[in-house]
């Protein structure tokens, strides 16, 4: 079976890559720092004697390098992990003109699922797990990028947490009838660059913070179970999950950003 794992050289991204690839999977590393993934691909091969690791470098806040990365996919796609994220402490664009925590966190989630979907089609075998954080709020429908609001990196990244947690469940609705299951979870409070930029330090290993993530990908206690927010690996109540109404219209304002 074939994993893509987006994020994949951070401290929790490795260790995600790591957990998947010692049940078996052949694992696609991506992200956009190539000499880091050619670096994490030869770690990651020593931690895991016999695993098919390889890796692919784009840039995830760009539409169009995701979709000419999944236009030369031959398939299939057993598992994808939306896992990449950063947090800019002052507001920058892509090239596209998109904020980037907003191109980065939400929409790179987004176009990732959305452009690899027809991929995903093995009915013994179909998920995706979104990473995400008990760290969440402050989302605005009517400024999403921060065009009105004054940005501020900590506001950025927790609206972006909860959109991860708001799309998951409008895709698990829409994705269950084709048998493929999508949750979304928190990771553990890792020491890691993106955890030091939003000002934090971090208590936990690489490994026990990729411990829900892993769990989710490749767990058979979670077979079938699809649309729900976890924490240390418990289900845990999610009142965004539950706002249909906004999370609907966060779906299509984020399907407004593709193009194909």
């Amino acid at each position: 079976m074939i994993a893509i794992i987006t994020g994949a050289y951070g401290a929790i991204g490795k260790a995600i890559v790591e957990g998947v690839a010692q049940h078996g999977f052949e694992v696609v590393m991506v992200g956009r720092n190539e000499e880091k993934l050619m670096t994490a691909v030869h770690e990651m091969s020593k931690k895991v004697p016999g695993s098919v690791i390889h890796y692919k470098a784009l840039d995830l806040s760009r539409e169009k390098e995701i979709i000419n990365f999944s236009r030369e996919w031959t398939g299939p796609l057993h598992l994808l992990i939306n896992n990449a994220a950063t947090a800019p402490r002052r507001r920058t664009e892509t090239p596209e003109g998109i904020e980037m925590q907003f191109a980065a966190n939400v929409l790179s989630y987004f176009w990732m699922t959305h452009y690899f979907l027809g991929y995903i089609i093995d009915p013994s075998f179909a998920r995706i797990v979104n990473v995400a954080s008990y760290w969440a709020g402050d989302l605005d429908l009517r400024d999403l990028e921060f065009r009105k609001r004054n940005y501020n990196s900590d506001t950025a990244y927790r609206q972006s947490k909860q959109a991860n947690r708001m799309l998951t469940a409008v895709f698990a609705e829409q994705l269950k009838p084709k048998g493929i299951t999508i949750n979304v979870c928190h990771p553990g409070d890792v020491n890691s660059k993106l955890s030091n930029d939003l000002g934090f330090v971090g208590h936990e290993t690489p490994e026990q913070g990729a411990d829900t993530p892993v769990w989710l990908a490749v767990s058979r206690d979670v077979s079938g179970t699809t649309g729900q927010y976890f924490e240390h690996r418990r289900r845990q109540s999610c009142p965004f999950i539950k706002n249909k109404k906004e999370s609907d219209e966060l779906f299509q304002i984020c399907l407004n950003y593709c193009t194909v």
